[in-house]
């Protein structure tokens, strides 16, 4: 019997016991977990000794996964397979060489930017575009020959359309929702979303607030007709989730987030100083146990048995098969 696949593209949560205990209850197979944001090298490295603390205290729920067999063994073993990415470049530095060695310490993910210019390519929030750099360009094609899946969520348009382009293999955005639904700068136009699906990539749509019509609000038929109109314009294989759930994270997290070490000021992104934390999640989706919830909502919108599982992770699972491994 064909094994039907839960898995979010997307997590940044204040990892404990209790959020790998609802993973479990939510039947959540595999998360890819941000493990940098503006870290360097090191202090990735140590992101990860922590990780490898969680795995070896947790190994009744949690486990460390490379490829799409792991996200099998977790399943298997009623365990979730967690996966690391970037959301920023910042742990190669200015070093490509160190492309290689964070695949081999477990990333399978890496965006080209975070919200600002990178070394890499322009991110969301610049009023100007100027691409993907010469060393972007590089990283790249070094990231196509590992595994290293090529991210654009919070880039501008201009770097996503080039890096989509350049790049031999699928581009994927993992968290972000449509501009047409929702104008937010994270959010993508349908001219973006159209060319990571002509590369074989993925979009993962988002649960945070700020990318919701509605924001706090937004109802789950609205996001799933969001999903449903996603479909005809690009195909459901396409399609996931990467709710960019950040539970139980302190309001001071989404400063660090945003602002990083670039600025003595808080940068408030798309919120306001009036609503400067984190926002409070749609009552449909408060943490991992409400998978389900979205999975009833694709039903009630019109997507068949086959077209939910794939959306609910099938997708995901395929597109870790094809491009995880390095190429032959």
């Amino acid at each position: 019997m064909k094994q039907n696949f839960r898995i979010d593209g997307l997590q940044y949560a204040n990892w404990s016991e209790k959020i790998f205990t609802q993973m479990r209850e939510g039947n959540v197979d595999a998360v890819h977990v941000t493990i940098a944001y503006h870290e360097n090298f090191r202090e990735t490295v140590l992101n990860i000794e922590q990780w490898n603390r969680w795995f070896e205290q947790h190994s009744d729920l949690i486990m460390h996964a490379k490829f799409a067999e792991d996200v099998e063994a977790a399943k298997q073993s009623n365990r979730t397979a967690i996966l690391f990415g970037f959301q920023n470049p910042s742990p190669i530095e200015d070093d490509i060489g160190l492309v290689e060695i964070v695949y081999t310490l477990g990333a399978r993910f890496m965006q080209l930017t975070y919200n600002n210019q990178s070394l890499l390519a322009t991110g969301c929030y610049e009023s100007e575009d100027t691409g993907i750099t010469r060393m972007g360009r590089e990283v790249i094609k070094e990231m196509n020959r590992l595994g290293l899946v090529v991210d654009m969520s919070h880039s501008a348009n201009t770097s996503t359309l080039q890096a989509c382009d350049i790049s031999e293999r699928p581009v994927v955005i993992t968290h972000a929702n449509p501009k047409s639904w929702h104008p937010a700068l994270r959010n993508k136009t349908d001219e973006v979303i159209k060319a990571i699906a002509q590369t074989g990539g993925m979009l993962g749509f988002s649960l945070y607030p700020h990318h919701l019509k509605d924001g706090s609000q937004c109802t789950l038929e609205s996001f799933c007709d969001a999903i449903a109109r996603t479909a005809d314009l690009i195909g459901v294989e396409h399609l996931g989730l990467g709710s960019d759930l950040c539970q139980d994270q302190p309001d001071s997290i989404v400063e660090w987030m945003r602002s990083g070490r670039w600025t003595k000021q808080i940068d408030y992104g798309e919120g306001s100083a009036a609503n400067a934390g984190f926002p409070p999640m749609p009552t449909w989706f408060q943490d991992n146990r409400d998978f389900g919830n979205v999975e009833q909502g694709l039903h009630r919108v019109g997507f068949n048995q086959s077209e939910v599982h794939a959306i609910m992770g099938n997708n995901w699972f395929k597109f870790f098969q094809n491009n995880f491994a390095n190429k032959p």
